[in-house]
């Protein structure tokens, strides 16, 4: 009973403050269209109210996830409007809201591809995400026009991204095209390949860093760099799916070698995404120790969530609890907020270090002070139902 009350309550204080998450569109409506057109995406919309619970709970649980982040960043243009006040105001007219928060998604032609009322949780808002990415393929006309034989290269390359926009796989259509090119150094094949190179484990990867160079004359550093990342990150989803740990370190090489500033980040976060995926409690913690020196040293949100997971996950592990106690102080050292100090005090409770517990729960209880009486009471419930 009191480890689930734990686990229940560190998933509360391991709520990320400041973790890296969907990053939201500055602009205005009307920029926010533009460039839904010339990205050929869909906009996401958190129509929100400042005084909603739910919206603030998405906000704060759903929002900052890694996974979220990811995903909508990828796929969508993502947008909060406060719809009592200002732009909000406008956008409502268009678009009738009576509930929230409201999620919409809507293309740049400006019509409503999906309308969801009610908070998601990260797995619903992720399969919410997926379905949009179903609804607003195109890429059947494509097909259609492909399988018929029509081989005109400006069709093959929408072909080819509207697949990718829509998440289905493009390799074949890709290589079917390239390997029928007597010279890849042309503008249009170039961008092609670019637009083809969704996996680093594969020979369209390879033509892009061959082709490097050039590319990055025609669209610039900064687009190639992340398209390298993403296809590296594609691997590594491939990877974690078939727990094949040969793709892993393909994917980790390959920034290595082709994106160094952020090869080293790469690896240990996909590294963790990996044996968190396998439950390989020992390469977990080693990885994590790696992780919270290299990476994470400065951040303490981020020890205190790495902490938060290794206890939750591996709580039989002695190993794991150790470091997770460890990693969990640091945060709380660093960061002197009360959740930082109460994940700490429940690592150091379930580690059998019940006076060391409560010191760490009176410095959470005098934190929470100042934030108001629902982490007040969440601190004085831990310590209570644990009896310090």
């Amino acid at each position: 009973m009191k480890l689930r009350i734990i686990i229940a309550l560190m998933a509360l204080a391991a709520s990320p403050a400041f973790s890296q998450g969907i990053e939201f569109f500055h602009g205005s409506w009307e920029e926010a269209l533009e460039e839904a057109k010339k990205q050929e995406k869909v906009i996401f919309i958190d129509a929100y109210a400042t005084w909603c619970g739910p919206c603030k709970r998405m906000s704060r649980e759903v929002f900052p996830d890694e996974k979220v982040g990811e995903f909508y960043n990828r796929h969508f243009i993502n947008m909060k409007l406060d719809m009592e006040a200002g732009e909000g105001l406008t956008f409502r007219k268009a678009y009738p809201v009576s509930a929230f928060p409201t999620l919409f998604f809507i293309n740049g032609k400006g019509e409503v591809v999906e309308k969801v009322r009610g908070a998601q949780d990260v797995d619903g808002f992720l399969k919410l995400g997926e379905k949009v990415l179903g609804l607003a393929d195109n890429s059947a006309q494509y097909a259609e026009e492909y399988d018929k034989g029509n081989r005109d290269p400006e069709l093959i390359y929408k072909y080819v991204r509207a697949l990718n926009k829509a998440g289905k796989p493009s390799l074949r259509i890709a290589n079917e095209y390239l390997d029928n090119q007597a010279e890849l150094g042309t503008e249009f094949n170039l961008r092609f390949i670019l637009e083809a190179a969704v996996e680093a484990d594969s020979k369209i990867f390879t033509m892009l860093v061959n082709n490097r160079k050039a590319l990055e004359g025609i669209v610039g550093e900064e687009a190639v760099r992340e398209q390298i990342h993403t296809a590296c990150q594609a691997t590594v989803r491939k990877a974690i799916e078939f727990e094949h740990e040969a793709l892993l370190q393909e994917a980790a090489d390959k920034m290595k070698k082709h994106y160094p500033e952020k090869a080293e980040a790469f690896e240990l976060s996909s590294q963790l995404d990996f044996y968190r995926h396998t439950g390989d409690a020992k390469n977990f913690t080693k990885t994590s120790k790696k992780y919270a020196k290299k990476v994470a040293a400065d951040d303490p949100d981020e020890l205190n969530k790495l902490s938060s997971e290794m206890a939750e996950r591996f709580s039989n592990d002695q190993s794991a609890m150790k470091e997770a106690e460890e990693l969990a102080g640091q945060a709380a050292e660093k960061g002197q907020q009360y959740q930082y100090y109460l994940n700490y005090a429940q690592i150091l409770y379930l580690n059998g270090k019940q006076g060391e517990a409560r010191n760490a729960a009176d410095k959470s209880l005098e934190l929470a002070r100042s934030e108001g009486p629902a982490a007040v009471m969440m601190v004085e419930r831990f310590i209570q139902q644990m009896g310090l």
